[in-house]
């Protein structure tokens, strides 16, 4: 069956690709359902934009027709859609799985539009149920429940181990990622992401680090996603 598939590819990029109606309504249909399947996957789970979904859903049937518009010819085809890339959008960078799941729609359309239906379905399957599993397994799950910590402290106070031991206590990771002087040189903000053991006891943990830093300033928040950081 691969040898097959193999076969089929290698013949119809080096010929030109005969687009009916019934064909070119049939890719299209295709290219829906799989952008449908794409979007799903890949925001499964997640807070994404109605703008990233729409994205994820349409672009296999704009690659598509962008293919089936320089007749099957994928070299071209690529030379087309660069050109596009030359119109800039301006918007927040993605990260890791937002990447994947735009070039997986693109490969998805480059599939459709010469044709290769039951490739393009079978890749699309074997993809999306590699990535339902992932974000349903609990690999990589510990980010997620990581917390930035800011404490504010005298500046009397040597920080380096004062509050080690209360970590110990409470969180099963701890470390120190920023610290800056506020308060006219007076006191020191200091920064830890942290990872609790029991989320129950983020209020005990924040009593005892009052009564060390001398009841100033502690807060906790969920730590943010870097865009950036893949």
């Amino acid at each position: 069956m691969l040898e097959n598939l193999v076969t089929t590819i290698e013949t119809t990029t080096t010929s030109s690709l005969t687009i009916t109606n019934e064909t070119f309504a049939l890719c299209s249909a295709v290219s829906l359902l799989l952008g449908i399947a794409i979007s799903f996957t890949f925001c499964f789970k997640q807070k994404k934009s109605k703008g990233f979904i729409l994205a994820l859903t349409i672009l296999p049937i704009i690659v598509q027709v962008v293919i089936m518009m320089v007749n099957g010819n994928v070299g071209t085809g690529v030379a087309v859609m660069g050109a596009f890339s030359l119109v800039r959008f301006r918007s927040v960078p993605g990260n890791a799985k937002d990447i994947c799941g735009i070039f997986l729609a693109m490969a998805v359309g480059l599939a459709t539009g010469t044709n290769q239906l039951v490739l393009a379905g079978v890749f699309t399957a074997v993809v999306c149920v590699v990535a339902l599993l992932y974000t349903l397994s609990p690999l990589g799950s510990t980010r997620d429940t990581m917390k930035v910590l800011g404490i504010t402290i005298p500046e009397s106070l040597d920080y380096s181990e004062i509050f080690d031991d209360i970590f110990e206590k409470y969180t099963s990771h701890a470390e120190l990622t920023a610290s800056k002087t506020t308060g006219m040189g007076s006191l020191y903000r200091l920064t830890y992401e942290i990872s609790l053991k029991d989320p129950k006891q983020e209020k005990a943990m924040i009593d005892e680090l009052r009564t060390r830093n001398g009841n100033l300033e502690i807060s906790c928040s969920r730590k943010t996603e870097d865009p950036d950081k893949l």
